[in-house]
């Protein structure tokens, strides 16, 4: 079944020096974009992360130091990527903790403000553990009945993401599931916002899901001593919480997250005063 788009949308796949948000690099990227009308536009790059692979992440991907000190930097290229991307949604496999975050860091670390508000996540991983809870090569031998070649190459696993959720589509097509709210709903619809919105096992304020929303709506810590407390309350009684998440390794959106909302509060209590 092919996607009912209404806008483009990019399928992503990256290749790191490790598996931290916060402080690895991209060091190659394949985005695949789908127009509405089914055409599709590929670009695959590799980029100089300008800090080492760890061996770990080497093991996986086989792409070395040496491979990488002639390619461009993220910075360099930074520019052509969120053009490409354009106004489109994103899709990807583990996406929605790993690969978009990561992506939206190295654009906050290249002064590309590059906006994630307004778009939909779709996550294939995500829809494949709901429905059938295991990894890529599983999803797409399972799927689409094919063994993944290159497994790891940015470019073959994206390709294959994309495959594996045109696939998920006519799986479940006639299958119920349930809502965020474990409400039996309607069955996987070939729709980006309602894919977006199963993608997703809770409401992120943040990219990495260190702040979430409760069901009031309200922003509320994900992690430690202040889990299930409110963000903005918390930095009112206790600032110098806000100047150590600051000073942390925190990813940078979220730290661009916790400061609207500290700024938020801050500009409600200067008006009470007045």
């Amino acid at each position: 079944m092919e996607l009912n788009l209404t806008r483009p949308i990019v399928f992503i796949d990256l290749e790191t020096t490790g598996i931290n948000v916060a402080v690895d690099r991209i060091i190659e990227i394949s985005m695949i974009k789908i127009q509405p009308e089914g055409e599709k536009e590929i670009l695959t790059e590799r980029i100089n992360p300008t800090i080492p692979v760890s061996e770990q992440a080497y093991q996986i991907h086989g792409i070395s130091n040496e491979d990488l000190k002639d390619e461009p930097t993220f910075a360099e290229r930074a520019a052509a990527y969120a053009n490409f991307i354009g106004n489109a949604d994103l899709s990807g496999y583990n996406a929605i903790k790993f690969d978009i975050p990561l992506l939206v860091e190295e654009f906050l670390r290249a002064d590309v403000d590059f906006e994630i508000k307004g778009r939909k996540l779709v996550d294939v991983q995500n829809i494949f553990h709901k429905m059938e809870p295991r990894n890529l090569s599983a999803a797409y031998k399972f799927y689409c009945n094919k063994e993944l070649e290159n497994a790891h190459s940015a470019e073959a696993d994206s390709m294959a993401t994309y495959e594996i959720l045109k696939a998920q589509l006519d799986r479940y097509e006639n299958i119920p599931h349930e809502d965020k709210d474990g409400k039996k709903t309607f069955p996987v619809v070939n729709d980006i916002a309602t894919l977006s919105d199963f993608s997703y096992h809770t409401r992120n304020a943040d990219l990495i899901g260190h702040i979430i929303f409760n069901e009031k709506n309200q922003e509320v810590f994900n992690f430690g001593k202040y889990k299930g407390k409110s963000v903005e309350k918390t930095f009112s009684n206790e600032p110098q919480y806000y100047d150590w998440m600051m000073k942390s390794q925190f990813p940078l959106y979220t730290k661009k997250v916790i400061t609207g909302i500290y700024l938020r509060g801050f500009n409600k209590s200067s008006v009470n005063l007045k």
